[in-house]
């Protein structure tokens, strides 16, 4: 120790050992004349060959800061106890430090687990070096050991914490795109800076810029959902065919999106269409958000994409369901008082109306039972759906009461529209000759100053007319089956 100032060793701030590594350097010389070559696979190859280098080194000396850190009373309690100060972790990282040794390197560091005495774990950045003079024989080395566990706490947490936001970000349900925007900010500032006060008008007249803003956008990651949602195979595969995901209506919503963000908006929200690569269509709620700390410079945005197809088809059919008839496919009787309320509102004229009430109904439900009743209305419905296109509607307004509403039609129109429904029941029947199907119809096309409630009753009263010759015919006083005679039957009113 003449070689050591011993005051500054004492009153250092970092725990420091000076060990005799000598016994280890003699084990080192045995294993070379057996033809060791590769220490590091030598020793990992049975680790209690580590172990028995360890006990080969004898501490000398210690000083204040390596007591109080491993909370022992004096050199020779803290030596009696080193199997608790070095044991589980602190083999793996010994064999660097003997690795060191063994390529003759003067100087070392690792990092290590170490425990106090009172079992503790503490982090240890670990150096040694050996002291001049000792260089053959290894017979005394400095090693400070450094308690860093606040900072490997940290980037312990650290880790967690990014491996947790991955793992949330990998396997989200919903699709996840992470995307910089960074050129798209500097287009829109650009041009805020040429003075464009209206951005709307200036991409109305500058589509050019809404498709450059497009192409601008780099794809950072994706998530698994988002390669589901949209059936791609890998990541590579849907970035190579984005064009065909975005396309057609997206370009609306993406100059919305760009109007959101001109605004100050950075988190949004909007409904959009997109394609997955099968070509099915994607009803998708888009959440953009630019992610916190890069407000500046919009380099990290993230896209969330819902998919609202099921939803959206089931609003469809609720929708029509509100304005259909299940049985027939035709429109309900609710489509056809907003349908009334639409032409009387409307100065389009003339317009004709073709009211239609099914014969023998009643009997057919009476005698062969109510699903033959309907397979009479159903053969209907397909007979009026396959000729009654738009701006014509065909609906159901009651048990077996139709009417054709024809905006901007004629008498003529309208009478041949009438010869093609014969036509059409006269083929249909002959496929269900033991089930034909019998139909009063009324036609009446507006006057001038007619109300349409009026044009509907005229055609009304010329149906049941058509009926009382069908019933004449056939031997019967009755108008219809289950109603008594008179005109005006149907009910309708406009509001």
């Amino acid at each position: 120790m003449k070689t050591f100032n011993a005051a500054i060793f004492d009153l250092a701030p970092v725990a420091m050992w000076i060990e005799d590594f000598s016994g280890v350097k003699r084990q080192f010389d045995q294993w070379r004349s057996e033809g060791v070559e590769d220490i590091r696979a030598f020793l990992k190859e049975d680790m209690s060959r580590v172990v028995s280098c360890s006990r080969k080194i004898r501490v000398l000396d210690v000083n204040s800061k390596t007591l109080e850190l491993f909370e022992a009373r004096d050199l020779e309690h803290l030596v009696d106890n080193l199997s608790v100060v070095f044991r589980d972790d602190m083999l793996e990282s010994h064999v660097n430090e003997l690795a060191a040794l063994w390529d003759g390197k003067t100087e070392f560091s690792s990092n290590a687990v170490n425990y106090s005495l009172s079992g503790r774990r503490m982090d240890i950045q670990l150096k040694g070096s050996i002291l001049p003079g000792h260089e053959e024989t290894l017979g005394q080395i400095l090693l400070t050991t450094e308690d860093v566990t606040d900072r490997e706490d940290a980037r312990r947490n650290e880790v967690q914490s990014r491996q947790h936001a991955e793992g949330l970000f990998e396997y989200s349900p919903v699709s996840l795109w992470v995307e910089d925007f960074s050129e798209i900010r500097n287009l829109i500032e650009t041009v805020r800076e040429r003075g464009i006060v209206d951005f709307r008008v200036f991409m109305d007249v500058h589509p050019e810029f809404v498709h450059q803003c497009m192409s601008e956008i780099r794809v950072i990651d994706v998530n698994q959902a988002t390669l589901d949602l949209f059936c791609a195979p890998d990541v590579q595969t849907l970035l190579h065919r984005q064009p065909e995901i975005f396309r057609d209506e997206m370009e609306k919503p993406f100059r919305e999106q760009l109007m959101d963000l001109w605004d100050g908006k950075l988190f949004h929200q909007r409904e959009v269409i997109n394609y997955a690569l099968d070509g099915s269509i994607r009803h998708i709620l888009l959440h953009f958000a630019v992610l916190p700390g890069h407000e500046e410079d919009w380099s990290r945005v993230q896209v969330a994409l819902t998919d609202i197809t099921a939803r959206k088809k089931a609003e469809t059919y609720l929708e029509y369901l509100g304005k259909h008839d299940v049985l027939t496919k035709l429109h309900n009787r609710a489509f056809y008082m907003d349908e009334m309320n639409r032409l009387e509102r409307k100065p389009l004229r003339p317009v004709s109306a073709i009211v239609m009430d099914l014969n023998g109904l009643k009997d057919a439900n009476d005698q062969l039972g109510h699903d033959a009743g309907d397979a009479l209305l159903r053969r209907f419905g397909e007979v009026l759906n396959s000729v009654i296109s738009r701006p014509n509607h065909a609906a159901r307004i009651g048990g077996d009461e139709f009417i054709v509403l024809m905006p901007g039609t004629d008498k003529k129109a309208a009478a041949a529209m009438v010869d093609t429904i014969h036509e059409l029941l006269h083929i249909n029947n002959q496929f269900y000759s033991n089930a034909p199907i019998s139909v009063s119809i009324g036609t009446a096309t507006s006057e001038v100053g007619e109300s349409m409630e009026e044009l509907v009753k005229r055609a009304d009263r010329l149906m049941y007319e058509d009926k009382r010759a069908y019933h004449k015919s056939r031997g019967s006083n009755q108008v219809q089956d289950g109603k008594s005679a008179g005109p005006g039957h149907t009910s309708v009113s406009v509001t």
